[in-house]
């Protein structure tokens, strides 16, 4: 295998119907859809549809009796979260001893499923982390509020690459800085505004690719995909950065995956957003 996503693939109960989704599906998705040979460690139940994860993609599944399910409200103060339903734990002895192997990782709670203690399963593997997951509780109801990211020091330890939202980290923003200073490369994504790039703990502007937006749902999670492909591939975080912003944007013309590019098409926006930036 050449990348090995782990986190839950959930479903996502949306004003227009309900989809598979999760940040583990986005990443494994965007690099399937790069050229990359991908396994997916995840755990739903008979719940999900049957062809939601494209059969080219290996799936560990450790069993559950729901699909982790989340309900997805948009009001005037930005989209609104509620857990209605959970899958099992991903434990460090669920992940199969050859996909160790692989070359690129990445770790995509969402629930906090995910254990932390997988970040060193990869040895010299590129990992990469989307903590979203880690950095929400479940409240009354299955409301979801922020929660400090308690094992951060242990996963930050063995990861090449980091992001996340700046609506998710908005409550943490001291310790946010503290996280990037121990990558390499991070990114605090703000959606259609681009992403600050951090390289060594120094700070970069990564301008936006002009898109027209039908959904955004899984779009930093397409970022984070391809921010660490491209990185591990050529070593060059700015470079990764900007196909990172093209991929994602190019990700949220249409619902869903529908519009995730491939190679050919993610280096002809590339081409063009450079053209555009002046070289």
């Amino acid at each position: 295998m050449d990348f090995v996503a782990i986190g839950h693939v959930t479903l996502d109960e949306t004003a227009g119907g309900t989809r598979p989704g999760g940040a583990a599906y986005y990443a494994a998705l965007t690099a399937r859809r790069l050229g990359l040979r991908v396994a997916l460690l995840t755990s739903f139940g008979p719940d999900l549809p049957a062809g939601a994860i494209p059969p080219e993609i290996a799936v560990v599944n450790v069993p559950s009796a729901h699909t982790t399910t989340y309900r997805l409200d948009e009001g005037p103060r930005g989209r609104a979260l509620a857990l209605r339903a959970r899958a099992a734990d991903l434990e460090e002895g669920h992940l199969p001893g050859d996909w160790r192997q692989a070359p690129v990782a990445m770790l995509c709670p969402v629930a906090n499923e995910v254990d932390p203690r997988l970040a060193g399963s990869f040895g010299d593997a590129s990992l990469g982390v989307a903590p979203q997951g880690w950095l929400r509780a479940r409240g009354a109801g299955g409301a979801i509020t922020a929660q400090p990211w308690e094992d951060a020091d242990l996963v930050l330890a063995h990861t090449q690459s980091l992001v996340v939202s700046a609506e998710d980290v908005e409550p943490f923003e001291k310790e946010a800085i503290e996280w990037f200073h121990q990558v390499p490369v991070a990114a605090l994504t703000r959606g259609s505004q681009g992403a600050i790039l951090f390289v060594n703990g120094e700070r970069y502007r990564i301008a936006p690719d002009p898109a027209t937006e039908v959904d955004a749902t899984g779009a930093g999670d397409v970022f984070a995909a391809t921010l660490l492909i491209e990185y591990q591939l050529e070593g060059n975080p700015w470079d990764a950065a900007a196909a990172a912003a093209c991929a994602a944007a190019a990700s949220v013309e249409a619902v869903g995956p529908a519009a995730l590019p491939d190679r050919a098409a993610l280096d002809a926006r590339v081409r063009a957003y450079r053209r555009r930036q002046g070289g």
